[in-house]
């Protein structure tokens, strides 16, 4: 299975950093990709299943997620429940990263669900899947920092800086 990893080092502490990870219903006001994140179910703060609609390349994809919350861990792991791709888990994470500051990751496990055309498609999917996980990082850091919202111009040419070769897809 296809994996995208995206890390970015962001200049404000973990604690704020996770604070922004964790608050997926703010993203579609500073991701111009996410058109929305609805809460469906949160029975306590380490479980909720959201629905999200985000636009990829041209086209919105759909899906609802399982998400396991570790607020001490800075990490939600995330599980397609239901939704347009054949098979999309993952996790966002905050580390520390001096002086001060963090790294925040979004790594992704996804199949596109067609067997017979996988081979094609899965690359153009996860250089779309990791540019636009380059473009959230990058829009929360943004937000974060208190940059321009990220319907602004100057922030649409905004990019993560990958930490390591980890990027490439295996």
């Amino acid at each position: 299975m296809p994996r995208v990893e995206v890390d970015l080092r962001i200049a404000v502490p973990p604690e704020q950093a996770w604070a922004a990870v964790v608050d997926v219903l703010g993203y579609p006001d500073c991701m111009e990709s996410v058109d929305s994140v609805e809460i469906v179910d949160q029975p306590d703060e380490s479980h909720r299943t959201t629905a999200w609609s985000v636009r990829l390349k041209g086209s919105v994809l759909c899906w609802t997620e399982t998400e396991l919350i570790d607020h001490q861990a800075r990490r939600f792991d995330f599980e397609q429940l239901s939704g347009d791709l054949g098979e999309f888990a993952g996790h966002w994470a905050v580390r520390p990263a001096p002086p001060g500051g963090s790294t925040v990751s979004l790594h992704v496990d996804f199949d596109i669900g067609i067997p017979l055309l996988a081979q094609m498609l899965n690359p153009v999917a996860a250089d779309a899947l990791r540019e636009n996980a380059a473009q959230m990082l990058a829009a929360l850091e943004q937000r974060l920092l208190g940059g321009p919202p990220a319907g602004d111009p100057s922030v649409q040419q905004a990019t993560a800086r990958p930490l390591s070769g980890s990027e490439a897809l295996r």
